[in-house]
């Protein structure tokens, strides 16, 4: 839990709602919320879903796990505590840009099913603004993919608490949706992403 330090601190309301930025928009803010093992096919997925989402005239954005921790969260290691920190932060910039009627593409590992839950509590579960797609794929799948060399390293004994090896990873009970990336194609997974976010009147 975070400790709160600011006080005396309330919260100002403006006089346009929510409601007004989604009508402007001509969509309904949600976050989609990408989680799974490194090398599982989430930024993949979420890179392809943001270029479709900008041709059907949608305004989106995504946040990446190492594009986060080169900036806001630069300050975060890989401990289970940087990490429940690391989500913490990201759940809160997402709920923002939901506020602002933006759809969030953020693909994180968040290996732990407390982090996620608590991300979804950030957000109005009357609303479904959160959206927890669970890219599954095995282990040894990711393993083999290795984009970024990670897996080796870890193996090696190079990386310490990397999830899969040397931590945990708990996956989602009840994701929204479960994506194969291993057995379905990105423009399958695309298609899927984009009817779900019709059904849901997201877009």
């Amino acid at each position: 839990m975070t400790d709160v330090k600011a006080t005396n601190v309330y919260w100002h309301d403006g006089e346009v709602s929510r409601e007004d930025r989604n009508k402007l928009l001509k969509q309904k803010g949600a976050t989609l919320w990408f989680t799974g093992l490194s090398g599982s096919g989430k930024s993949t997925v979420a890179v392809a879903l943001e270029k479709a989402l900008m041709e059907k005239g949608h305004l989106c954005y995504r946040l990446d796990g190492d594009n986060i921790r080169l900036g806001i969260n630069k300050n975060l290691g890989f401990s289970a505590e940087d990490r429940t920190e690391n989500i913490r932060r990201i759940g809160e910039i997402s709920k923002l840009f939901v506020d602002t009627g933006v759809i969030v593409l953020s693909s994180f590992v968040s290996p732990y099913r407390a982090d996620r839950d608590i991300v979804r509590e950030l957000h109005d579960a009357g609303e479904m603004d959160f959206l927890e797609i669970f890219v599954d794929v095995p282990l040894d799948v990711a393993e083999e993919r290795d984009p970024k060399g990670l897996y080796k390293k870890a193996r090696a004994g190079e990386i310490k608490n990397f999830t899969g090896i040397s931590d945990p990873y708990e996956a989602p009970l009840k994701a929204e949706l479960v994506l194969n990336s291993h057995e379905q194609s990105l423009e399958e997974e695309v298609e899927i992403l984009l009817a779900m976010m019709a059904e849901r009147g997201i877009i």
